[in-house]
């Protein structure tokens, strides 16, 4: 056979599009991990407040109340389905770990039928309930028209945003943290600049008002999710589903009763959290105007100080579980102690930096010469700390998940919310007043350390399973140097009449991570033949 010939018959390469989390240096690799993580949720909160801009700024202070509260009910789903798209994340990520690319490629059909069913469902109910639903949050009478016709854009756009988030997470899980922060780049973009061409028109584009801000969240995270999904097919991702594997879309009941039982406790969590926030608003009101807007103005900066630490939490949860797949538990571990040095050394840093330019920081939120600018450093130098505290938990808590121990992190949490931090806030005042509220937070996060270290130490997260034991990758007990096993359902060829003519490969060698170099794809051999 000439050499020509014989390159003619290899399959293409194409760039690795995952990312082996079991090698190489732990603390370098959990934060180049982080990173796209840290700035995709930066990204994010801008969008958020170039939104607001353009809606408050120019359609007025009910518009900007109307997609407030419309918003709101938008997060809260969300916050419901993170939980089992965090579950995906973990399901994918041990499969990954344990060499089992058709367990993954299973996970993945039957979490995306389950996600769009769901989402389809949600939106198919959340329409006609939109004036309900604004209804009963209370809506100013003002507001309401405004808000009920932004939310029916919104839930038309629900099963658009909630796939979108399924597919980054499910990335996560592989290993590719860079593939999801740039096509949410790409919905930024979009959503910033079709915000004023949608909301006051432009040539034949009619001036929709409050409908076009919600019109541009549909098309941004549609046109990125469509666009996304042709990535992974002209990259031959090891995780796409070609046409020939359709049928790993039909639901296997054990992997949806997973996502269900595992994420739900997860999905609570946020919901505690919100619940949690919105009482604690309630008893900052008691205090008056100087009060709330200092404290409004001090939780907008907060939602820039937390997030390195959950941006560093979501990438050991996706790390850990790669190395639980794979049973190295020593990874583990160091992923976890490398997890808190680097959040203690981010948040840190951050919250000294912000304590130094407090005024002008705080100020940023605040009209010019306000009395509440005071309030806002005094409260802030009392509760900014606490998120070192939270920092260190959220990591813990996203290594203990890994393994599919969710219940332990939601009760952790919901004692220190509901248990600690709201009695303390309220019960406290007879005694320290209005500081009562900001020393709740501090006490309340250095409870939950005290917690998640103690059920980390003794705990028995470490013997607990996503999937019944026995199950895909439940039941892979790969060595360090275990290779890859081929598998029908992930063929190692690229070509449909290659794939009929050869049988498959036995093994399949992944490469150790060179030093200065991305490490080798984990799922060289899953380039499927389908196109």
């Amino acid at each position: 056979m000439s050499e020509a010939s014989t390159s003619h018959s290899k399959p293409p390469m194409s760039k690795p599009q995952t990312r082996d989390l079991t090698q190489g240096p732990i603390a370098s690799t959990l934060l180049t991990f982080a990173l796209p993580i840290l700035a995709g949720n930066v990204l994010q909160s801008l969008n958020g407040s170039v939104n607001a801009v353009w809606v408050g700024g120019h359609l007025g202070e009910a518009a900007l109340t109307a997609t407030a509260n419309a918003n709101n009910v938008m997060f809260a789903l969300i916050g419901a389905m993170f939980g089992v798209s965090m579950a995906t994340n973990i399901l994918i990520a041990q499969s990954m770990g344990a060499r089992n690319i058709a367990q993954a490629k299973r996970v993945l059909g039957s979490s995306a039928t389950f996600f769009g069913l769901i989402s389809l469902l949600l939106a198919l109910l959340g329409w006609p309930l939109s004036h309900t639903l604004m209804h009963w949050m209370g809506t100013p009478e003002a507001s309401l028209p405004l808000a009920e016709s932004y939310l029916k854009v919104i839930f038309l756009a629900i099963p658009l945003l909630f796939m979108f988030t399924f597919v980054t997470a499910a990335l996560r899980g592989s290993g590719d943290t860079r593939t999801p922060f740039w096509f949410l780049l790409i919905v930024v973009v979009l959503d910033i600049s079709l915000n004023p061409l949608l909301i006051f028109g432009w040539g034949p584009v009619p001036a929709l008002g409050i409908q076009g801000s919600a019109l541009a969240t549909l098309i941004a995270n549609g046109l990125s999710f469509f666009a996304l999904l042709g990535w992974l097919h002209k990259r031959r991702h090891p995780l796409w589903i070609g046409r020939r594997q359709l049928g790993l879309f039909k639901p296997d009941w054990t992997i949806v009763r997973t996502l269900v039982v595992k994420g739900l406790p997860m999905g609570v969590q946020l919901m505690m959290i919100s619940m949690a926030m919105i009482a604690m608003i309630s008893l900052v009101n008691a205090f008056g105007v100087l009060t709330s807007s200092a404290y409004s103005a001090a939780l907008q900066l907060w939602t820039y100080v937390q997030m390195p630490a959950m941006a560093i939490g979501a990438a050991c949860s996706s790390m850990a579980a790669q190395n639980v797949g794979a049973g190295l538990w020593k990874r583990v571990d160091a992923t976890a102690r490398a997890g808190m040095l680097i959040n203690v050394l981010l948040t840190g840093g951050l919250i000294v930096l912000i304590l130094l330019l407090d005024r002008h920081v705080l100020g940023w939120f605040l009209p010019t010469g306000s009395a509440s600018l005071e309030v806002a450093r005094h409260l802030n130098h009392i509760a900014i700390g606490s998120f070192l505290f939270f920092g260190v938990t959220f990591v813990l808590s996203g290594v203990v998940r890994s393994t599919g121990a969710v219940l332990a992190p939601m009760l952790i949490l919901g004692i220190a919310m509901w248990g600690i931090r709201v009695p303390a806030a309220k019960w406290l005042q007879p005694l320290l007043g209005v500081d009562a509220i900001w020393w709740s937070f501090p006490i309340s996060s250095a409870a939950s350390v005290l917690m998640i270290l103690a059920y980390y130490r003794w705990g028995n997260w470490r013997k607990a399973h996503m999937l019944p034991t026995g199950t895909g990758a439940a039941a892979s007990t790969p060595s360090t140097s275990a290779p890859f096993k081929a598998d029908a359902d992930a063929p190692a060829l690229d070509s449909d009449a290659l794939l009929e003519r050869s049988p498959a490969c036995d093994r399949v060698a992944i490469p150790a991570e060179v030093a200065g170099l991305p490490p080798g794809p984990v799922a060289n051999q899953a380039k499927t033949a389908d196109s």
